[in-house]
């Protein structure tokens, strides 16, 4: 492989890994307070790529109105889901709360099925993304360049408000001990609701920037981004923020790797994924960065 090669995979790498982290956040969040694998998450990808098709076709609103607004209500979609879906069961056992969550998901992918039809539908690439840029003979499009940068952005907003904010330093005071926390006189159900309502809007704008890469909307299109989130936040310590950008960005390099140096592997590269999550398991269950369940995960 030349070095033009290398480059261009490297980058087509790093950008899908940043989507990864990306979504991965959502579900260490939810599991560092709750430990709850949030199998719905990954369909507020869809929900919010859709929320944008239909601003843009339908009521013809400029594209900054329409993505603001998908991340906005997919955010609000996730406090939904926690009110509604998750704290009547909090005090169940755990496998009521496992159940809800995969019930939601269908709940959300037969939902839009119904309202939008299965047929894929073609999502708009604003000016901004498109193009390719050329440096000497590495050609990469715009939008695989972007897609880190805006990653970048949001990640390094969320990591300052958890640790330099009053409100950050109460979610992970909750995720170290509930219980002592709620007894504290800390409104532990705001607490979560936050929890959800940020690790939704990054969803949102993964599911928007997914949607980009792969410019076309179906109401089961965030069932395996989702799927490659929750591996990447095993793979960095699920439970870590730190851990989830880790261990989006070695799987989203490691796919793109896989297909560029043995391209007869291709087809194998989602096989390649779910293995590493079995090896992961067996080796290193707490992942790269993981710790033990009773200490702190924000």
């Amino acid at each position: 492989m030349d070095i033009v090669t290398l480059v261009q995979q490297l980058v087509n790498g790093l950008s899908l890994g940043s989507l990864y982290a990306l979504i991965a956040i959502g579900y260490t969040m939810v599991y560092g307070i709750l430990r709850l694998i949030n199998f719905a998450h990954g369909d507020l990808i869809m929900v919010s790529a859709y929320v944008a098709v239909m601003g843009v076709g339908l009521f013809s609103w400029p594209w900054p109105v329409a993505f603001g607004l998908a991340v906005v209500l997919t955010g609000l979609l996730g406090v939904m889901l926690e009110r509604g879906a998750y704290r009547p069961l909090r005090r169940a056992p755990r496998i009521s709360l496992l159940i809800s969550a995969i019930a939601a998901s269908f709940f959300l992918e037969n939902l839009f099925l119904v309202l939008a039809g299965g047929r894929p539908k073609p999502f708009p690439t604003p000016p901004w993304f498109a193009g390719v840029l050329k440096w000497g003979g590495v050609f990469i499009p715009r939008l695989s360049l972007l897609i880190p940068v805006v990653t970048a952005v949001l990640l390094a907003a969320l990591f300052l408000l958890i640790q330099r904010t009053q409100v950050g330093r109460a979610m992970r005071a909750v995720a170290h001990d509930l219980e002592t926390v709620s007894l504290m006189g800390v409104n532990v159900d705001r607490i979560i609701s936050l929890a959800f309502l940020l690790g939704s809007l990054l969803a949102g704008a993964g599911g928007l920037l997914w949607a980009m890469k792969y410019p076309q909307v179906n109401p089961f299109m965030g069932i395996m981004p989702g799927l490659k989130a929750f591996i990447a936040a095993v793979l960095g310590g699920i439970g870590n923020l730190a851990g989830a950008v880790v261990g989006g960005l070695l799987l989203g390099l490691l796919e793109i790797m896989i297909v560029a140096f043995f391209p007869a592997w291709a087809g194998y590269r989602d096989a390649v994924a779910f293995g590493l999550l079995i090896v992961i398991l067996l080796v290193r269950p707490t992942g790269i960065l993981g710790e033990s369940l009773g200490e702190e995960k924000l």
